[in-house]
């Protein structure tokens, strides 16, 4: 069997076993809860229902109305702010699902925009994290020259590093201003934006939602769509640099190359006596000592 299909093969059986793993844990963390919160409703419910003599399809009528009530609590949701907030939810795949079009002319087009807007954001994402790993690298390099170290190259150990500490900073900054905005706790605001920017947005915290935030509160209303923004296109830095595709052994046959280069440089070296090497635009130039020939090697 091929390297590749055995390769395949593996990830698929690690990620199903990651898969049950996390169901059973989930099962042990959340089952009793969730058990508990049933019971602690329906008592709540069979109180209700006597204490204002509710039939059942008064207490159905009832439900129905609260559920489609709650999106309204931060106000009229397709005004323009409301509507930039659920743009942003559908283009970068976020979805709370804290509101949804009502006409079928919306669900459309929605699709539609979907469809367009979901690649397209995802391309800019990649792009802008391609472009923020070369600034980091850029800055981490000039760091090194002013702190006069010899070796100023950039090792992707680095990246990594530079890649947690600025998820993790963003997170916690996240975390501070929606804790203050919200009253969260600091770890619930944690989690939303964590569950925000990794895109799984499950929906139980979704900040813009008490009463008429969208349309009184404007300065949040606006730190909320940069921070969104902003902590993705961080995110994306940090996997654009931890998945980027890698040639399997192509470290190693790049060190043999560079072995058998410097042992021909070494003979020509040896009977020419002149070598020049030029890392920066990696190429190898020999010039001899009675007239002037350039070798240059590119390597790729």
């Amino acid at each position: 069997m091929k390297k590749q299909n055995v390769r395949t093969l593996s990830l698929i059986l690690c990620i199903f076993s990651y898969l049950l793993v996390g169901a059973a844990v989930f099962v042990a963390l959340e089952s009793d809860t969730e058990s508990a919160r049933k019971r602690m409703l329906e008592h709540k419910r069979a109180e209700l229902r006597r204490k204002y003599r509710f039939t059942d399809g008064d207490y159905q009528e009832l439900e129905r109305v609260l559920r489609q009530a709650e999106p309204h609590r931060a106000g009229t949701q397709w005004r323009f702010a409301g509507s930039f907030y659920f743009a942003i939810t559908v283009i970068t795949t976020i979805g709370y699902g804290h509101a949804a079009p009502g006409t079928d002319a919306g669900k459309l087009f929605c699709m539609l925009y979907a469809g367009l807007g979901i690649p397209l954001t995802l391309v800019m994402f990649q792009s802008l994290g391609e472009r923020m790993n070369t600034g980091v690298r850029f800055l981490l390099s000039r760091m090194k020259r002013a702190l006069g170290l010899q070796r100023t190259e950039i090792s992707t150990q680095n990246m990594v590093l530079v890649g947690v500490l600025s998820c993790l900073g963003t997170l916690c900054v996240g975390a501070a201003a929606f804790s203050h905005f919200e009253s969260w706790t600091f770890f619930h605001a944690y989690y939303y934006c964590f569950i925000t920017l990794t895109t799984i947005g499950f929906g139980d915290f979704v900040a813009l939602q008490k009463k008429e935030d969208l349309q009184e509160n404007q300065p949040y209303v606006l730190f909320s769509f940069i921070y969104i923004l902003l902590g993705l296109t961080v995110i994306g830095a940090f996997l654009n640099l931890v998945l980027q595709p890698r040639t399997p052994g192509s470290h190693l046959r790049m060190q043999k190359h560079l072995c058998r280069l410097q042992r021909e440089l070494r003979v020509l070296q040896d009977s020419c006596g002149h070598c020049v090497l030029l890392p920066a635009q990696h190429t190898i130039c020999w010039t001899q000592l009675h007239h002037t020939q350039e070798i240059s090697v590119n390597i790729v």
